[in-house]
């Protein structure tokens, strides 16, 4: 097995980053905005509206990253291609989104239907993110 490719990882992870943006951004502004501005207000929290994106941009990068580097850390062991990206993408979606979510459900912070529609939202966007930057991802 070679050496992971971070400067492929971290090329890979940001054109993954730009995907999960987009698609962040499209979930959690016109579709979900104004449920979650609702759901803001019902815990006497400010709007979504009020928080600099900056933070979620920046770790939407982050989670691009993470993407491309279990997709190149997978990859001797399933083969380079879109299969194994898929793969990387479900793992990643796995841990960072059904999980997390999962574990919130019984607190009853949020309508449970806000979470389905995000997670199953990021079921689709994370493999698509994954099979963008595990396309620009290259070994040495």
């Amino acid at each position: 097995m070679g050496k992971i490719n971070m400067a492929r990882v971290i090329l890979g992870g940001l054109v993954a980053g730009i995907v999960i943006n987009i698609g962040e951004f499209v979930l959690n502004m016109p579709v979900l905005g104004q449920r979650w501005n609702e759901a803001m207000q019902s815990l006497n929290r400010p709007s979504m509206d009020s928080v600099s994106p900056a933070f979620f941009i920046i770790l939407c990068f982050a989670l691009g990253i993470l993407t491309v580097w279990v997709y190149a850390a997978i990859r001797p062991r399933f083969g380079a291609g879109p299969l194994t990206a898929i793969s990387a993408g479900l793992i990643v979606w796995g841990l960072a989104s059904l999980y997390p979510t999962a574990a919130m459900l019984p607190m009853n912070l949020f309508p449970r239907s806000l979470l389905l529609y995000a997670v199953i939202w990021e079921v689709f966007e994370l493999p698509l993110a994954a099979l963008a930057g595990g396309w620009v991802y290259k070994e040495n």
